[in-house]
């Protein structure tokens, strides 16, 4: 293996989950063609603004000289791409969309053009993505493939955009061309998460603990990346305890990672371990604070409020209502997962939720969003409604224990039987 290779190796493929990412996993967010999202959309003149995150002390001297640089050349692609690529990562990393919202900025001199440069392709892909412009993002990433081939983290998005566009065919294939391009080590991690997402999780935890103990994987990013995953795997296969350790114990060596304190505190809130998931959710915010804690952990902590009965859930639902109802004034057409939580899972209005993830459910599938789907349709008695998601299980052979659960429930619903249009 070419370890000059080292920094382009499988740690750079999801952060994004995200998932989830992701992924997975609380940024997923779609803007409409015809509205775009007001707090992704700075003006020119005040692309980062003073009472943004931007604006927060403390970021290392190497982003604030990147800000610099493209500040006084806004127009000098290379600067911009520098920026980009680092903000956007920082959003990943924080679970803060409005980073992407600066990485926009960023390469909008260049949001047309069709003679970019492979990075230049790669980010504005995505910047795209991230925005829910999947299809787009998809395109820009190939654009970038086709100049550069042996650019590892391309194949990697690539995957992760297969995966959550429920292309598993096309993203086997990602699999053995990472093995042909790069290394059996690297494609070896990739079959193990297209294992847990096909209905294969305990191939998947063997593949993952084997791949968490190598040395070439030992370098932050890829711990974490493998930790994520290896705790998703055991979660898939039933063994809750299992993921809920392998979570903490990642957490712990990279605290700031928005993407293990999401699973962890999601997780937790399943089991009903209330206790602990709204201290992994509300972390080193201050009590019941807004500034510092995103809105996919701020929802994880009113549940668990909610489960453990305690005075201070009131204060926590206003703090989620007053967010959303900000997103609302700004004619906001994000759909974001918190705000489908919040629908449906803490009940507020089931019905709204239902049609917000048969639109969605139109952009991405992903085991989260599936579980809202059916608990939405479930909650207002249309049983019909979530057959898309059954439809994708059966096709994908994806199941884990919450969404088998409900999927049962949803077949031996009365109005399922017969139902069929």
């Amino acid at each position: 293996m070419d370890k000059s290779r080292q920094g382009k190796k499988v740690s750079q493929m999801v952060i994004f989950r995200l998932q989830g990412m992701v992924l997975a996993t609380g940024l997923m967010a779609w803007v409409s063609p015809t509205a775009a999202q007001e707090r992704f959309k700075p003006a020119d003149s005040d692309v980062v603004a003073a009472s943004s995150v931007h604006g927060q002390t403390g970021r290392n001297g190497s982003l604030r000289a990147l800000d610099q640089a493209w500040r006084a050349q806004p127009k000098n692609l290379d600067a911009s791409l520098a920026y980009a690529r680092a903000v956007f990562t920082l959003g990943l990393t924080e679970g803060d969309l409005r980073w992407f919202g600066s990485a926009k900025a960023a390469l909008t001199p260049w949001w047309q053009a069709t003679d970019l440069p492979a990075e230049g392709y790669f980010l504005r892909g995505l910047v795209k993505q991230g925005f829910h412009e999947f299809d787009a993002g998809l395109q820009d990433i190939q654009q970038a493939i086709a100049k550069e081939p042996r650019r590892a983290e391309f194949w990697s998005w690539r995957f992760a955009l297969h995966l959550l566009l429920a292309d598993m065919t096309a993203a086997r294939q990602d699999t053995e061309e990472i093995a042909r391009l790069f290394d059996m080590q690297e494609a070896h991690v990739y079959r193990a998460v297209l294992l847990y997402r096909t209905g294969q999780a305990q191939p998947a935890v063997d593949l993952l603990n084997t791949a968490i103990r190598e040395a070439y994987f030992q370098d932050p990013s890829s711990q974490d990346w493998l930790g994520f995953h290896l705790g998703e795997a055991h979660r898939v296969a039933g063994q809750s305890d299992k993921a809920i350790a392998a979570w903490d114990k990642q957490l712990k060596v990279n605290p700031k990672s928005h993407l293990l304190r999401l699973s962890l505190a999601e997780l937790l809130n399943q089991q009903g371990k209330y206790r602990q998931a709204k201290t992994i959710a509300l972390g080193n915010a201050d009590k019941l604070g807004t500034s510092t804690i995103t809105d996919a952990l701020l929802m994880q902590a009113l549940l668990a409020s909610r489960g453990l009965k305690d005075p201070d859930e009131p204060q926590l639902a206003k703090q989620m209502a007053d967010r959303l109802q900000s997103q609302a004034l700004r004619k906001e057409s994000l759909i974001e997962r918190p705000k489908l939580i919040y629908l449906i899972a803490y009940g507020q209005d089931p019905a709204a939720g239902l049609a917000l993830s048969i639109d969605n459910w139109q952009l991405q599938k992903e085991p989260p969003d599936a579980l809202l789907f059916i608990q939405a349709a479930l909650a207002v008695n249309q049983p019909r409604a979530a057959e898309p998601v059954v439809q994708w299980a059966e096709q994908t052979g994806y199941t884990d224990p919450p969404l088998k659960r409900l999927v049962e429930q949803l077949k031996q619903h009365p109005l399922w039987a017969g139902g069929r249009k």
